[in-house]
């Protein structure tokens, strides 16, 4: 009796735990489900956007010596990758681009944490901050280049101005949009002004200065691009004019889609570091 008891038992635990594995199964198949739907869904307007590109040279409606059919540059963006030249412009560009940008976050954040919480240090820098920021990179280009001269760092220093006002206004509205609660509770639990701002106003500023990030990502290819159109041997911006200069449309366009292809990547790897540096602002609101 006790050993049909064993069995009994063993049996049931057997089919209580092939159960709790197909309730796994279930629900990782329902969630796999919903982001395939949302990929395809947030897809339709691409997808429609390339067909019609596709479509409109091959059918006449649009000369397709000026717009050649997204298949055909395709093919030619494939031919320039395996040439070796495709990459060795990109390389260039997002070298001087990564500069740029990585040298604008080591210097805006500090200085944009400082301005938004320190009174003192805003009436010092912000008259400064309000005359430059009003005045466009592409603006002050030529400066650049009589200043550094046309090699490489008259074109990461314009990708560095470019980057620094998205990064600095942005960190100081994150500092100064911290919720007061949320200070005068640190306050009130014995906190320190330095652990004050470790512990709670650099966490709550974070989703702010990411918009910040992400804008600046954004400015130093698209700026470096129209800077590499003068006077560059090599990179993204290089590519398109000559290939536009010589009239290599395909190659054009081929420079293109790589500059928009490098953004798009860019701006989900920040969101993906974003999402993970603010995991605990998405617990709380799941609750």
């Amino acid at each position: 009796m006790a050993e049909s008891t064993t069995v009994s038992k063993s049996f049931q635990g057997s089919l209580n735990e092939a159960g709790k594995r197909r309730g796994e199964l279930r629900g990782w198949g329902l969630l796999l489900s919903r982001r395939l739907y949302i990929i395809l869904r947030n897809s339709v307007s691409i997808g429609a956007f390339l067909l019609l590109w596709e479509l409109i040279p091959r059918y006449g409606l649009q000369d397709n010596t000026f717009l050649p059919p997204l298949s055909a540059i395709l093919q030619t963006w494939w031919e320039l990758l395996l040439s070796g030249d495709l990459t060795d412009h990109a390389a260039a560009s997002l070298t001087r681009s990564f500069g740029g940008f990585a040298l604008a976050l080591v210097f805006s954040i500090p200085i944009g944490l400082a301005i938004g919480w320190w009174k003192r240090v805003s009436e010092l820098l912000n008259p400064l901050l309000e005359l430059f920021r009003n005045t466009a990179a592409l603006a002050i280009l030529p400066v650049f280049i009589l200043l550094l001269g046309l090699g490489e760092t008259s074109k990461i220093a314009i990708v560095f101005y470019a980057c620094v006002f998205p990064l600095l206004l942005n960190t100081i509205s994150g500092v100064r949009n911290v919720d007061p609660l949320l200070i005068k509770s640190a306050r009130s639990m014995g906190l320190s002004p330095v652990l004050l701002f470790r512990k709670v106003i650099i966490p709550a500023s974070i989703p702010t200065i990411f918009v910040g990030v992400r804008q600046s990502a954004a400015s130093s290819i698209l700026v470096l691009v129209a800077a590499e159109m003068v006077g560059a041997k090599e990179g993204l911006g290089y590519l398109i004019q000559y290939t536009q200069f010589s009239f290599q449309i395909k190659e054009m366009y081929a420079g293109i889609i790589t500059i928009s292809f490098i953004g798009l990547v860019l701006n989900y790897v920040l969101v993906f570091v974003e999402r993970k540096l603010t995991a605990w602002k998405q617990a709380i609101g799941d609750h």
